[in-house]
Parts: structure tokens; C-alpha cells; sequence
């Protein structure tokens, strides 16, 4: 399995590839692969844009009462290897 940045460049790019203008954000946790679709979208591109947002971790579509639509995908980031990890509800 490639590396988190890896696989949201390569998510990035595939959508590239097929038309849409993407936007890429790293934040601590995840990386973020935001594009925004255009009204008239083929149903061939649209079945190759959910097989690329299949690849990441989540991913959504963000539709306004104004007919904007923005396609959203989260790429986690691996988490440092420890002898013990405790979560936010876990802390003292």
C-alpha cells in the first residue's frame, strides 16, 4: 500500500486527469482532495470519478442551494508508531 501522500497526490492527479480543477490541503491528521464538478458531468467521468474517490479513507459531495457541487475526499495519515498510544477519550 503507498504511502498517505502518495496515494492524495495520485488522487489529485486522477481527477486532474479527467477535468476537474482540484485543490490539496494537509492538515495534522489528514490530507484533504477537494474538486469542484461542473453541472454537466458524463456518466462515464463520473464512474471514474467514484472509482478514484473510492481509494480514499472518506470522501463526500458537498451540494449548495445555489447549484455549486464540491467533491471532497480525506486521506488519513499514518500515525507514529509508539509502545502506547491513547486516544483524545483516553487522556488523564
Amino acid at each position: 500500500m503507498p504511502a498517505p501522500e502518495v496515494s492524495a497526490e495520485t488522487l489529485a492527479a486522477r481527477l486532474s486527469a479527467v477535468g476537474l480543477k482540484t485543490r490539496v490541503e494537509e492538515h495534522p491528521r489528514h490530507t484533504s482532495i477537494e474538486a469542484e464538478v461542473p453541472e454537466s458531468l458524463p456518466a462515464e467521468t463520473w464512474r471514474e470519478v467514484l472509482e478514484v474517490m473510492s481509494k480514499a479513507d472518506r470522501f463526500g459531495l458537498l451540494a449548495t442551494s445555489l447549484g455549486g457541487r464540491t467533491l471532497w475526499a480525506a486521506v488519513n495519515k499514518e500515525v507514529p508508531a509508539t509502545g502506547y498510544v491513547r486516544g483524545p477519550g483516553h487522556q488523564r
